[in-house]
């Protein structure tokens, strides 16, 4: 290939990484626009378990929590935009089989994400919450800024949606030959260590609380070596046909 040809070939990509890029910024515009539309609704959604009203500190908090409250939300909704237009970017250099194979990712990442932020909302959150309530109810006067609450909801939820993408994660790095599952398990003890200091750091501090958190996390675990083990194996026996042939 001349010099010519890889430049041209380079311009293709580019072009072809910007045509993805501007989707992933018209989606999350569309998305952004029709959330901020919805905003009070989406809200009123957030705050409806709450005992006590939020507040603000000044005219441009609002402003500042609609537009957070929009922007979380655009952001959610666009996922599954970005992961699709990776694939779509990257499948070109993909053989037939690795298509099917990467293609099966995307719905099983997105049901791993929105996994990940119902345990963190449903589960960890109101643990924490009335942990909260019980510690200072009687020493405090409760008041929530509406941006303190919305950061503090945060906090309870994306790293769990980013913590339930483990499976998925180990398999690929099995696939690229980066992770095995024989190292996985020997390095179980560490892992569940690990997992136990994050639980502990980010739940209440009670027995129950923690065993909640961590539990789940722990079958995570589990669950990521025995799909290593199958990824593993499959990769172990390709390599060995194409050895052969």
């Amino acid at each position: 290939m001349t010099d010519t040809d890889q430049s041209m070939n380079l311009l293709d990509h580019l072009d072809e990484f910007r045509k993805r890029i501007m989707i992933v910024l018209g989606a999350f515009i569309v998305f952004f626009i029709a959330s901020f539309v919805y905003v009070k609704d989406i809200y009123d959604w957030f705050v409806k378990d709450l005992d006590m009203q939020l507040t603000v500190l000044g005219p441009m908090d609002i402003i500042y929590v609609y537009f957070m409250l929009a922007g979380v939300i655009a952001i959610a909704l666009t996922i599954p935009v970005i992961i699709l237009q990776i694939w779509l970017f990257v499948k070109p250099a993909l053989t037939k089989r690795e298509q099917r194979l990467t293609l099966a990712y995307i719905p099983a990442s997105l049901i791993l994400f929105l996994t990940g932020l119902s345990f963190g909302y449903f589960v960890v959150m109101p643990l924490v919450l009335n942990f909260l309530f019980g510690l200072g109810g009687e020493m405090f006067t409760m008041m929530f800024t509406t941006d303190k609450y919305f950061s503090f909801v945060l906090r309870m939820t994306i790293p769990f949606s980013i913590l339930f993408e483990m499976p998925l994660v180990v398999m690929f790095l099995t696939s690229l030959g980066i992770v095995t599952p024989k190292a996985m398990q020997k390095n179980r003890k560490y892992a569940f260590f690990f997992i136990v200091v994050i639980s502990v750091l980010i739940s209440p501090p009670d027995f129950i609380s923690d065993v909640l958190v961590i539990i789940p996390l722990i079958f995570l675990y589990e669950v990521s070596i025995v799909l290593s083990a199958i990824v593993y194996r499959k990769k172990r026996k390709r390599e060995q046909q194409q050895e052969l042939e």
